[in-house]
């Protein structure tokens, strides 16, 4: 994928954050295994966490596989090849997931530091 493939909507729609769906590929299986999740914008980065405290499939195949596809699904449709770098420093995590507990309006950030599945998604193709 090109940047010139990326428009303007997919652009302002990354910027936005939101509920999209993620296709990672099954560590064990090779099959793909596609889940709706929510990624927000921070800083113009892009990252996906969840609520702590849960093993999490999605998390162990791209621990296994790095890359999966990004599915816009909103009023704006695209399937965006992505790379993920898993977050495990504890200052990296701890920059990240307070503006997270806030838009999802939590109280427990020590919680979500510690136990939150946490990583950020890189666009192929997209330039800063």
């Amino acid at each position: 994928m090109t940047t010139a493939s990326l428009d303007q909507s997919i652009r302002d729609a990354l910027a936005r954050g939101g509920v999209i769906d993620i296709t990672t590929t099954g560590r064990k299986t090779g099959q793909p295994h596609r889940i709706e999740i929510v990624f927000h914008n921070i800083g113009g980065r892009l990252y996906i966490s969840g609520m702590p405290g849960f093993k999490r499939s999605y998390l162990a195949n791209l621990a296994a596989n790095r890359h999966f596809t990004v599915h816009l699904k909103g009023s704006v449709k695209a399937d965006l090849p992505a790379t993920a770098r898993i977050i495990t420093d504890g200052a990296e995590r701890r920059e990240v997931l307070p503006g997270i507990a806030r838009i999802w309006k939590r109280d427990d950030v020590e919680t979500m530091i510690e136990q939150s599945p946490l990583f950020e998604v890189t666009i192929d193709g997209l330039a800063g």
